[in-house]
């Protein structure tokens, strides 16, 4: 029997929740889940290594290989058919806020401490 999935912490929602293609063509959309799109966020635009990101978001570091490159396969997927790319669901906690320092720069309720 295989051991139950953890939840993956996840910083905050994306601000955008689906990209659609400049087309007008209406395919069955490509669905991304939030820890996937947290672990691209953290990957590439935050620049931690997969070591950071799985400390962060409380999963190892083999883990967050699989996530990431579920997240890019969907993503190629979504770019290269011209289909609409939809981030929902998936296995995660949001922050709860009383950690002392986030480190990824994109938790608003750390992000307002600092400023």
């Amino acid at each position: 029997m295989p051991r139950p999935k953890k939840c993956r912490k996840v910083c905050c929602m994306p601000i955008s929740k689906a990209f659609h293609p400049a087309t007008g063509e209406h395919s069955e959309p490509v669905i991304m889940t939030v820890d996937e799109y947290e672990t691209i966020r953290l990957l590439d635009k935050e620049n931690f290594s997969q070591e950071e990101c799985g400390s962060y978001m409380g999963v190892a570091r083999t883990t967050v290989q699989q996530i990431y490159d579920t997240a890019r396969k969907k993503v190629a997927i979504a770019l290269v058919e011209g289909r609409t790319l939809k981030i929902e669901g998936g296995d995660y906690v949001l922050c709860d806020g009383k950690e002392h320092v986030c480190n990824c720069g994109g938790c608003k309720r750390h992000r307002c401490h600092n400023e």
